[in-house]
């Protein structure tokens, strides 16, 4: 038989009442509050708000800020949305009356007694007899079933064979080849024009003889004028007009000889 110390019951108990009396906790404690970190506000908030104040769009959600308000002596009547008739004039109506004949009066009687002395019988076997006969339509059976239609409008009956325009050219189709084939001739004709005002001329033994004397007259002046410079070229301009004046007479010489070589030119026009 096991047996408990009381002080073991106890023990639990006055470790709590320690835990609550003890010296430490005579002393005044200072509450530790955590410190808030400071709010994030980025650098560029005030120039996007005023973008988004710029962008914005007034009246878009909420309407214009001014309205003109409806008048109170204007409210809804009864009947107002209603769609209304158009009114019927009375010259219309006045038309109509004269159309439609009179009542007639109470003292006014029918005619009576009248009799036709026409005998329908015979007239309607005389028509018989007169009459032609209704000629049946034609109609085709393709099938033992007895299935028919009807033959004239079968594609069977040769119909448009026998019209006056058959087998001819449309006029349409006559008008527009017309068309076609006068174009043609006008573009041929401007091709023909444009290949004749390039094509190349021949110059004929006086112009070119002509062109040889001038040539080479102009070739005596730039050799003459060679001729006419200083001994010493020292300066840039100098140099530069002695140059110029040796490629004018270079290529005055080739000129030359070409014309020379040939007797026969011919001139492309541009």
């Amino acid at each position: 038989m096991s047996m408990y110390h009381p002080q073991g019951l106890l023990r639990p108990r006055m470790t709590a009442l320690c835990a609550q009396e003890s010296i430490y906790n005579l002393l005044p404690r200072v509450e530790e509050k955590p410190v808030k970190l400071p709010r994030y506000i980025s650098t560029f908030r005030p120039s996007v708000k005023h973008e988004i104040e710029e962008s914005r769009a007034p009246w878009k959600t909420m309407g214009p800020a001014k309205i003109e308000v409806p008048s109170p002596k204007n409210f809804l009547q009864k009947h107002s949305k209603e769609p209304k008739l158009l009114q019927r004039k009375q010259d219309e109506g006045r038309k109509r009356m004269l159309t439609i004949p009179p009542v007639p009066h109470v003292t006014d009687h029918p005619l009576m007694g009248i009799q036709s002395k026409k005998n329908f019988m015979n007239t309607n076997a005389a028509n018989v007899i007169m009459g032609v006969a209704k000629k049946p339509q034609p109609i085709c059976v393709d099938r033992r079933q007895g299935d028919k239609y009807l033959l004239e409008t079968s594609g069977l009956v040769p119909k448009y064979i026998n019209k006056k325009d058959y087998g001819l050219t449309p006029t349409y189709v006559i008008k527009r080849n017309e068309e076609v084939k006068k174009a043609q001739e006008e573009y041929d004709a401007y091709v023909k024009e444009t290949l004749r005002q390039k094509a190349m001329k021949r110059l004929s033994d006086e112009e070119r003889e002509s062109l040889l004397q001038g040539l080479k007259k102009n070739w005596e002046e730039v050799h003459h004028e060679f001729q006419g410079l200083s001994v010493e070229i020292d300066t840039l301009p100098k140099k530069i007009h002695k140059q110029r004046l040796e490629t004018q007479m270079k290529q005055l010489e080739h000129d030359i000889n070409t014309i020379e070589k040939h007797k026969i030119i011919y001139i492309a026009n541009k």
